[in-house]
């Protein structure tokens, strides 16, 4: 299990739609193994989403959780004038494991 934190950028003054997660849910396909998205609309500098996915490799995590996010932009309404800037597994400060 991967967590990809995707950071998005939209149109100055617009805030992430409500529903964002159940939205990107929708654009998941079974294979891409996505089990859960967050949101995090205030994050700093942009929003980003938390998506939660089965994968045999961090690699094959960041590229399934990015093509999700595309997906959705693309075919929403909602998200229209959004672009995906990262996609990302977050790394942890060794301190945080002591």
């Amino acid at each position: 299990m991967y967590l990809v934190h995707i950071s998005l950028c939209g149109p100055m003054g617009v805030k992430l739609p409500n529903g964002v997660r159940e939205l990107v849910m929708a654009h998941a396909r079974p294979e891409e193994g996505v089990e859960h998205v967050v949101a995090h609309p205030h994050a700093e500098p942009h929003p980003v989403l938390g998506l939660f996915l089965r994968a045999d490799r961090l690699r094959t995590a960041e590229l399934r959780a990015a093509g999700v996010c595309r997906r959705a932009i693309e075919r929403s309404p909602e998200l229209a004038g959004w672009e995906l800037l990262s996609a990302q597994v977050p790394l942890l400060d060794h301190c945080w494991l002591d």
